[in-house]
This record gives C-alpha cells, structure tokens and sequence, in this order.
C-alpha cells in the first residue's frame, strides 16, 4: 500500500517559497521537491528534519518460482 505524499507550500510577501515534505523518510523528499524547486529558480536554503536521516521504508516482495 503506497502513502500519501503531501507538500505545505508557503509564499511570503515577498515571494521567498517555503516547500515543507510530510509524511516522507529518508532522501526521497529531494526526488518529491526537485522539479519544483528548478521551475522556481534558486534555492537559498535547506533544512532537514530528523525524518531525512531516517531510512526509507521499502516494500519487499518475495516470490517463489513453480517448478
């Protein structure tokens, strides 16, 4: 079952963009922001939460072949 992946977007007054990633672990917050962040312009700063040094659940499927 796949999460939900949910982005808080903020715009100050003067334009500065706040991008905050719920609900997500590990580095794939990058992949979740990246293309937003190039269409935006330059990123002047990255916080990290705790959850980003947190590993990333993974789905592990095994499958036994018939013979």
């Amino acid at each position: 079952m796949s999460k939900k992946q949910e982005l808080d977007i903020q715009i100050a007054q003067d334009g500065t963009v706040t991008i905050n990633v719920l609900n997500e672990k590990g580095k794939s917050c990058l992949d979740l922001t990246q293309d937003l962040e190039e269409s935006l312009g330059v990123v002047l700063n990255r916080e990290t939460k705790p959850s980003f040094y947190e590993q990333e659940e993974s789905e592990v499927v095994r499958v036994r072949g018939e013979k």
